[in-house]
Formats: structure tokens, C-alpha cells, sequence
């Protein structure tokens, strides 16, 4: 009697190979059906939403008083996602740099910090249609001792030297009108920035008007002022007005859609606008019909 071994034929290796890659297929598929459908989904089965913020005032922030997550964007991802179904919010800080990788790798679920839409990030992300509308400002030491009131001035001056945030829209701004890398002083946070003009180790802070008034309010304008006049960027012919809004994984449309539908209805009604008053924002910031596809598209 032959002995029997358990040999496998090529056709069965074959077959076998066949097996296999349909399974990935078919897995892979579902994967991503789910992926687009799933953060709502959850939402709405769990009540639980992640937002993630970069605790800078006036567009996200930890009140140390009460302890609480606040400011222009958390206030109204609240609102709009509790209509949404969620019962529990969960907050998740992180620096400003770290807000697109930290959606991407799902710590939360959607980025509530008041990021401006720019076609960059959109690589990366969806945005939600704006919530706001502002220009740039500079921070400087008392009388303005460089005679800083434009990026461009920064680049033009040989010993300038700019603090900006990692991450932010800022930052490019300063690559684009020419100031050099060497003189670009990136910070985790303003807070830091703001020591740093203080003790001279640069001459001026980049931020949003808005950003910049909130400094001044909190230092009680100690050793800091707003450069005045100040000219907003201009980029291939346009002035620059940053728009901000919510950020979303690519995967995510259902859930963007959700939103939107929600933020159509409220942006803009005496009910927002009372909303956001606490932190500087009003009728003159709204966004006017302007959209995030428009934005990305023609900048």
C-alpha cells in the first residue's frame, strides 16, 4: 500500500489564492462603506461625539474658572451636534499642528478650533461651509520699535523676527511674502508666543484680529501692542480674509452633510449671533453665502 502525503495540487493552491483575494475585496469594501457611514451612525446610536481643539482663544479654549471647553467653535459644534442626536460631547486638546493627524488617526471626530479653510488642509480633510469671516494683526512691543505693520515689512527688514503657530494659516503667509525661514519663530501656543515677544526673542506675533485682541485683553496689554496700521496679506492680487470652519475626516460625508444641513439654518440668526458675541465675533465676522468648495476651488 502507497503511502499518502497532503500535498496541495497548483490548481488548488490556486483556488486557494482566488479565495483569498476575493475576501480581501469584499472585506476592504465593506471597510470602507463603513468608514462612510460609521461616525454618524455611532453618533447617533451612542449619543457620543469627539471634537478636537487647540485651546486658543477666542475659537476654542479650557475656561480655567469653570473648567469648561468653550469658545467660538466649541459653542456651536455643541448646538448643532446635540440637534444632531449627541447627548455627551467629549473634548480632546491637542496643539494646532496636531488637530489634522489627530482626525485622521480618529481621536476625535471632528475638529472644532476655528481652522481656516485653505486648499492645503483640504488635501487632507473636508471642511464644513464657514462659520466666520476675519483678517490678520500683528502683536509688537510698546511703540512698535521694527515699524512692523505687514508681513511684507517683516521680510523687508533683515533682523525681523515673527512668531507664529505651528500649523496655522500664518505660517504660510510668511513663506509666501518672503520671510525667511531663519526668522520664522514657530510656537505650540500663543501663550508662548506672547513670552517670546515679551522677552525679545522675536518682534512680532502673526494672528487673527481676533486672536490678537483676546491677547491684548488677558495681558492687560503689559509690555505688548497692536500694530497700527496694519495691511492684510495680499496673495496673487487678493487681500487675504481667512474664513474658519469644522473639520472632517474625508470619509466622513454623511456626517458633513448631516452638519451642514444644521449650520444652514443657524449661522447668521440673532440666536448664533448671541451665541458667539462673548468672543468677539458679530454681524461684521459672518461669512456671508460664501462656501468651502468655493473657497477651496478658487484660492
Amino acid at each position: 500500500m502507497k503511502n499518502r502525503t497532503n500535498s496541495v495540487t497548483p490548481l488548488g493552491i490556486a483556488l486557494l489564492i482566488l479565495f483569498g483575494a476575493c475576501c480581501l475585496f469584499f472585506y476592504f469594501r465593506a471597510t470602507q462603506a463603513a468608514e462612510r457611514q460609521d461616525t454618524l451612525e455611532r453618533i447617533r446610536n451612542t449619543g457620543v461625539v469627539r471634537i478636537g481643539y487647540a485651546n486658543e482663544a477666542p475659537y476654542g479654549y479650557l475656561d480655567s474658572a469653570t473648567g469648561n471647553i468653550t469658545g467660538e467653535a466649541p459653542e456651536i459644534a455643541k448646538l448643532i451636534l446635540r440637534r444632531m442626536g449627541a447627548k455627551r460631547i467629549e473634548p480632546v486638546v491637542t496643539e494646532f499642528g496636531s488637530l489634522i493627524p489627530g482626525l485622521k488617526a480618529r481621536r476625535f471626530d471632528v475638529i472644532a478650533a476655528g481652522m481656516y479653510i485653505t486648499p492645503q488642509r483640504a488635501k487632507e480633510i473636508n471642511f464644513s461651509n464657514p462659520t466666520y469671516a476675519v483678517g490678520e494683526a500683528f502683536l509688537v512691543r510698546p511703540g512698535n520699535p521694527l515699524k512692523l505693520h505687514s508681513f511684507e515689512d517683516v521680510s523687508n527688514h533683515a533682523d525681523a523676527r515673527l512668531g507664529i503657530l505651528g500649523g496655522s494659516v500664518e505660517h504660510g503667509y510668511a513663506k509666501t511674502l518672503g520671510v525667511p525661514t531663519d526668522r520664522i519663530v514657530v510656537f505650540p501656543d500663543y501663550p508662548s508666543a506672547l513670552a517670546g515677544l515679551q522677552t525679545g526673542r522675536i518682534d512680532a506675533v502673526a494672528a487673527t484680529v481676533l486672536t490678537v485682541n483676546d491677547l491684548l485683553n488677558k495681558s492687560n496689554g503689559q509690555g505688548i501692542e497692536l500694530a497700527r496700521p496694519f495691511r492684510d496679506p495680499v496673495i496673487d492680487g487678493k487681500s487675504v480674509r481667512g474664513y474658519g470652519a469644522f473639520g472632517f475626516r474625508k470619509s466622513d460625508t454623511a456626517f458633513l452633510d448631516a452638519f451642514n444641513g444644521q449650520l444652514a439654518d443657524f449661522i447668521g440668526t440673532p440666536e448664533h449671533l448671541e451665541l458667539v458675541k462673548p468672543f468677539g465675533f458679530s454681524q461684521e465676522t459672518l461669512p456671508g453665502n460664501v462656501t468651502a468648495a468655493e473657497l477651496v476651488q478658487g484660492s
